[in-house]
């Protein structure tokens, strides 16, 4: 009989499935075992505000809102006041000085935790180069980002594990919290992910939260899916 393991908060499950019904089937499914959860700009239109609600307030679990908020100044400092209210834990924008500046006076007062996004984690160089951003290895430009977004106030950065070591290793990130998607259990298919490590790996590079979907929540099994990732990191 496997081991029963408790949650732990550095797992985050990403709840990136078709809406707000199927979200709350499979935290039914996940139970005890998971924590924490992220929802993300897909689920938005599909009752996400009120999904985190109902699992912050009625179920006691973490909640990350991953929605990348990026626009002048005003609009994001609105658009996390607003989001703010929610008692929520953690909130993605882009790692622009100005975006996070803005989401850290929207978040004034309250104890949402600002995460910054980098260079996202299924982006490489061709890409970066389709979207006219400056040349540079990847790596080098992630650090650098992070390490302005930090400047201006961000509680954390959102960063592929390939990256968490060097990330890390910056003054900055002293008291600094690193979330990792891009994180897939061995023997797991990529999916769309280019940048991606083993969830053992990257919390020992530096990382603090793990963010896992489709290997959980495609799996046959999700709950065994989570304590085997549980038992991955149990002793890091």
């Amino acid at each position: 009989m496997s081991e029963v393991l408790t949650a732990d908060d550095r797992l985050i499950v990403a709840l990136d499935v078709p809406n707000a019904l199927a979200a709350l089937e499979l935290t039914e499914k996940l139970g005890d075992a998971v924590s924490f959860y992220k929802i993300g700009l897909g689920m938005l239109t599909g009752g996400g505000l009120a999904l985190a609600n109902e699992l912050k307030q009625e179920h006691g679990k973490r909640i990350f809102l991953d929605m990348k908020f990026f626009d002048i100044g005003a609009t994001v400092e609105k658009a996390v006041r607003g989001i703010a209210q929610f008692d929520l834990d953690f909130l993605t924008v882009h790692g622009d000085p100005y975006v996070v500046k803005a989401a850290k006076e929207g978040a004034a007062g309250k104890d949402l935790k600002i995460l910054a996004v980098t260079i996202l984690t299924s982006l490489d160089r061709e890409d970066l180069n389709g979207a006219l951003i400056k040349e540079g290895d990847i790596a080098d430009l992630v650090q650098e980002r992070a390490g302005r977004a930090f400047a201006a106030g961000a509680d954390g950065v959102i960063a592929s594990p390939r990256e968490a070591a060097m990330i890390r290793a910056l003054p900055e990130s002293a008291g600094k919290l690193i979330v990792t998607p891009g994180v897939r259990p061995t023997g797991a298919a990529l999916g769309d992910q280019k940048r991606v490590e083993t969830p053992a790996s990257a919390l020992t590079a530096g990382a603090d939260h793990l963010v896992v979907g489709r290997p959980i929540w495609q799996a046959d099994d999700p709950r065994a899916a989570a304590q085997a990732i549980l038992r991955e990191i149990r002793d890091i």
